[in-house]
């Protein structure tokens, strides 16, 4: 694939999404918002593409919106609904599990791009930097929605407001993060959680992430009638009946993603 500000790879069922302008520490611009958007439509249509991957090269993850492309005349509401808006949207709905590889800083707008993945690697001693309050702006790209849902209130206005950057370790030590990988080990222990997302029954996971998020706005018994309707599509996968049958003749199931 032929992209300016990113790298993207398919191989062995994962799509890996490189933000790649190492010079400006991969600071969003308006190519790479739309190219991030493009990579992972790629990605949702490709049947064989089981798991996305997004990291960064060089230094930093991502150091959030490059300044330089704002300036006292922007609309930063338009702004957000042109470049980020659509981003996020295709990153939260598509169906396939979704890994941010945060090998370095996240600032600002980096940050939220990690929130809207559904898991979250880090290295113990990289940085993540709630950059907006400090410059009398309101965090964005979704992170005033996803930061609460993922470590509770408190600890979110504290990140946000008071804007003290916190390491890998300690997104993990608060659920933020998944795991904690050393510098060492990261490739292959990147590849291998990737890998093992990649051969799990890809159906049953993109149902549990839909209806997942929609029990964080729903009644109960709302959610309920959802939760059945869910699993009856999950029941007449080939994955369901692979796992029966592999449990029924105690072995490991082999899943397609169908």
């Amino acid at each position: 694939m032929d992209f300016e500000t990113i790298k993207y790879i398919e191989n062995e069922g994962i799509a890996t999404i490189t933000l790649n302008r190492p010079s400006a520490y991969n600071a969003f611009t308006e190519t790479m918002n739309k190219e991030i958007t493009n990579a992972i439509k790629i990605a949702n249509r490709n049947d064989d593409v089981r798991c996305i991957v997004f990291t960064g090269e060089g230094k930093a993850f991502c150091s959030g919106q490059d300044l330089q492309d704002v300036d006292e005349d922007t609309n930063h509401a338009d702004f957000l609904r042109s470049r980020y808006h659509p981003m996020l949207k295709v990153i939260k709905h598509t169906s396939k599990p979704v890994v941010a590889a945060i090998n370095g800083t996240a600032a600002g707008a980096g940050v939220s791009l990690a929130l809207a993945a559904d898991f979250r690697l880090v290295q113990p001693d990289i940085k993540f930097v709630s950059a907006f309050v400090g410059i009398g702006l309101v965090p964005d790209s979704g992170w005033l929605y996803m930061l609460p849902r993922l470590i509770g209130y408190a600890k979110a206005m504290e990140i946000t407001v008071l804007g003290k950057p916190f390491s890998g370790r300690e997104a993990y030590e608060w659920g933020l993060a998944t795991e904690v990988i050393g510098p060492d080990e990261w490739d292959e222990k990147v590849k291998a959680f990737a890998q093992n997302l990649a051969n799990m029954p890809t159906k049953s996971i993109a149902l549990v992430k839909r209806y997942m998020m929609d029990s964080m706005n729903e009644s109960f018994e709302e959610f309920l009638e959802k939760e059945a309707y869910a699993q009856r599509i999950a029941g007449l996968s080939k994955d369901h009946q692979e796992g029966v049958h592999a449990f029924k003749e105690k072995r490991k199931p082999t899943f397609i993603g169908k």
